[in-house]
């Protein structure tokens, strides 16, 4: 007798990802992406990560990593572009598998953000 199964219901699910892109489609996805729904600042400062992370696993072998960065770079593309990443966190889950050096460039990563609103804030207020 046939059991019931999760096959064809969304209830609960992500939806289906998207065909991963190969990774120079993706790269320009990503700074179209960029230019289109990010203000200057934040562009100048995304896109400089973009390109270092690209340069930095142009020569990777490793297909399981390569999947994964791709996979990630695409979901955050689609993130972008739907502005659903507006005062989202980061889940823990993807923090605690994170390397000391991926923990390393997030604390730059935010301290770039936290000095940029300090020097926001300052020119607004002169």
């Amino acid at each position: 007798m046939a059991t019931p199964t999760a096959a064809g219901s969304t209830a609960g699910l992500k939806p289906a990802p998207m065909a991963l892109l190969p990774p120079i489609p993706l790269y320009r996805r990503l700074l179209r992406t960029h230019r289109k729904h990010l203000p200057r600042e934040m562009r100048l400062l995304g896109d400089e990560y973009i390109k270092s992370e690209f340069r930095a696993h142009r020569n990777v072998e490793n297909p399981v990593h390569i999947i994964g960065f791709l996979t990630e770079w695409q979901m955050y593309a689609q993130k972008i572009e739907g502005d659903s990443w507006l005062g989202e966190k980061i889940d823990s889950g993807k923090i605690d598998k994170m390397s000391d050096q991926q923990l390393g460039q997030l604390y730059e990563l935010m301290q770039a953000i936290q000095k940029r609103d300090q020097d926001g804030g300052d020119e607004e207020s002169s």
